[in-house]
């Protein structure tokens, strides 16, 4: 029984801590601020307590919109006993995942090599030098489904502390010799290129779900990665089926519950292999990437229903996730009222009721949106589209316009009721590395459909990191109620280097590219491992975990690696300095392999496999911005792997810090298109059509 365990242990008599999370910025904090836990925040305070008491530290890591990390918490954390417990015989320490994504790294690493799963909330105990010992995620307050209670997880933990503290440290330093080991695989020899030709086949062959759509078994996750990279190999090798892959895909979330058909947006993802029912909780990440693979397809396929997700996602960013100032909060949670989902659903009576309202046929919208008396989940209503939308007008007889005005109508009602709702939780720090996802998203999402508003939409909040997130010349992670805290990480740099290259691309401001490739400077001095090869998460003189992590997964979000991958190819273009592309090679050589073993984990890496497949190929365009203005729109009316763009109005200073420029001018008073391979070019454009056959070559 832990109660006679514990009162065996040595407890702390003086010195007591109170929670100190109340002083926290993290929304995810705040909300475990008034636990009787007493949680301490990341830092040297906890280990130095650790090691004073002599007791194992009792990490805790989650993030705001988790919803199972709130269930832990009302189960355990709030629970006064288990709080005695864990305060007596533990130090307590609380995470945020996303403003501390290096803990995060190090200690999940660890979770996956115990358990051989991950997830939130990530629950280890670490001796007080940090190093864990034992480690998983969710534990109930009673046992359940083969799992132990988190009670009789304590009571191990206490034994094993207790009477077996030789075996615990065997067990850490285990742990961090095979972790030490991973981050040091060596880099190959050379690049392997033909990666892309096996990586499309296991995909297409083996992960593609050709029934549903998506990649995998449930529970499915959008992977906008590889699905970008999907249609990008397409455009270059012709491919029919990865192309058809990649928009299955994107049919199938877009008339799935996964996707918010009210407000617009995405989930994080479906709990089943269907679409239908979502985790509830949107991500700013998500959508970012989302938009840009979305875009990419209603580009390459002229598909009406791609751009209309596009608009709608961009749309709520701009709505809904947007800080005055420009910039975007990181999430909103999968609950409200105490319910998960409860602000999402609805009632076959609510339903109808609002429907009506607006003169629309409550049984036509109700087929349309899948809703039923009974229910689709747990006795409420998901919206989703059971039928395609074409086929529904098709079949039913409808005039597509008088339809498209009508769901407008339903659509705004619904959103009208919904807003009644008590809005789910909404995490608002805002986070350097997911901003630069959404500049990148936004950009793409702008100069593919011709609207300007998301373009400038990702100029404002490229404008706010910059003013917000630079501290004395020194860019920081995380930003709240005008503090900015945590230096950054290496997916700050590589995301923000990557939306700033977008940006000088489509923008022609040259401010971005010289930002870009001061972050570039700045990944190559702080954060590149010298012995190994690649870059780790933490800069040099960054504070010290147990191990220095390196992350080389693409998984929720682009790893640092793989951004810089292709920032480095990128800049190897626009400059003709040779030695950027060695460094892209040098990360593309470290990771092939994993590449060869898990090919859907390296989505944003295989995109710069097409770029160095493809290209690379460099066009410069020059002209004032008016005369320019069409051959700048011939250029992105097609994704163009391997191919990058430097813009620059005549006589301008900008050919003197982009080198692509160098020398270019207008032709017979003409905005003209220089198209180079390697820096060797054919002859300057002045018309549209001309510069797309030079592109298509």
């Amino acid at each position: 029984d832990l109660r006679d365990l514990v009162a065996t242990v040595p407890t702390r008599q003086e010195g007591r801590s109170i929670n100190r999370l109340a002083d926290e910025t993290s929304p995810y904090l705040l909300q475990h601020a008034d636990n009787p836990v007493e949680w301490l925040p990341w830092g040297p305070e906890a280990f130095e307590e650790a090691r004073r008491r002599d007791v194992p530290i009792f990490l805790s890591v989650g993030y705001s919109s988790c919803h199972w990390c709130h269930v832990m918490a009302h189960e355990s954390f709030e629970d006064d006993d288990t709080a005695e417990v864990l305060n007596e015989h533990f130090v307590n320490v609380k995470v945020d995942r996303e403003e501390r994504p290096d803990v995060d790294a190090v200690y999940m690493e660890a979770v996956q090599a115990l358990t051989g799963r991950g997830g939130w909330p990530m629950s280890v105990f670490l001796t007080p030098s940090g190093e864990p010992f034992y480690a998983g995620t969710y534990w109930p307050a009673e046992p359940r489904g083969g799992m132990p209670s988190f009670r009789q997880v304590l009571a191990s933990v206490l034994d094993a502390w207790r009477t077996k503290r030789e075996d615990v440290e065997e067990q850490a330093a285990a742990i961090k010799n095979a972790l030490d080991r991973r981050t040091a695989a060596e880099a190959e020899d050379a690049v392997d290129l033909s990666l892309s030709d096996d990586a499309a086949r296991l995909v297409v062959d083996r992960a593609w779900d050709r029934q549903d759509g998506g990649f995998g078994r449930a529970p499915k996750f959008p992977q906008a990665m590889l699905i970008n990279f999907l249609l990008l190999r397409h455009v270059r090798s012709g491919e029919e089926e990865v192309l058809e892959a990649a928009t299955h895909s994107l049919d199938a979330m877009a008339r799935g519950g996964i996707y918010d058909h009210v407000g617009g947006g995405f989930a994080r993802y479906s709990t089943d292999g269907r679409w239908l029912v979502p985790h509830f909780e949107k991500m700013l990440y998500d959508n970012a990437l989302l938009l840009a693979a979305y875009a990419r397809a209603a580009t390459l396929t002229g598909g009406e229903r791609f751009d209309r997700v596009v608009r709608e996602t961009a749309d709520y960013l701009l709505r809904d996730m947007r800080h005055e100032g420009g910039a975007f909060y990181a999430a909103t949670d999968a609950d409200s009222e105490g319910e998960e989902g409860r602000f999402f659903v609805w009632s076959r009576e609510e339903f109808s009721e609002v429907v009506s309202g607006v003169g629309g046929d409550p049984d036509r919208w109700a087929a349309f949106f899948g809703v039923s008396e009974q229910g689709n989940w747990e006795g409420t209503n998901i919206l989703h589209e059971p039928v395609p939308r074409a086929r529904f007008v098709e079949e039913r007889e409808l005039d597509p316009d008088e339809f498209a005005k009508e769901l407008e109508a339903v659509r705004q009602a619904l959103y009208d009721r919904r807003e009644e709702r008590v809005h789910p939780g909404l995490d608002d720090k805002i986070l350097a590395s997911w901003n630069g996802l959404a500049i990148t998203g936004l950009a793409l999402a702008g100069v593919h459909l011709g609207e300007r508003r998301y373009v400038e939409a990702a100029q404002a909040a490229a404008r706010f990191v910059e003013e917000h997130h630079l501290v004395d010349g020194v860019l920081h992670h995380t930003w709240k109620d005008g503090h900015a805290s945590v230096p950054a990480f290496l997916e700050d740099v590589g995301a923000l280097a990557w939306a700033y290259l977008t940006l000088y691309e489509i923008t022609g401001e040259v401010r971005w590219f010289e930002r870009a490739r001061e972050l570039a400077d700045d990944a190559v001095s702080r954060f590149h491992d010298d012995t190994n090869g690649g870059y780790f998460q933490t800069a040099h003189d960054a504070a010290d975990l147990y191990t220095r992590p390196k992350e080389v997964w693409d998984n929720a979000t682009p790893s640092g690696n793989s951004l810089l991958a292709d920032v480095f190819v990128r800049l190897a273009a626009l400059t003709g300095d040779h030695t950027w592309r060695e460094r892209g090679e040098e990360i593309v050589a470290l990771l092939q392999g994993g590449i060869r073993r898990a090919p859907t984990g390296f989505g944003q890496l295989l995109q710069t496999v097409e770029f160095l497949l493809a290209g690379p190929r460099e066009v410069a365009i020059v002209g004032d911005e008016e005369a320019r203005t069409e051959l700048v729109e011939e250029y992105w009316s097609w994704p163009r792997p391997g191919t990058v763009l430097a813009v620059a109005a005549p006589a301008s200073d900008a050919a003197d810090v982009v080198p692509l420029l160098a020398g270019r001018g207008e032709v017979d008073g003409k905005a003209a298109a220089y198209v180079c391979h390697d820096f060797v070019c054919d002859r300057p454009v002045t018309e549209p059509a001309a510069l797309a056959v030079l592109l298509a070559r």
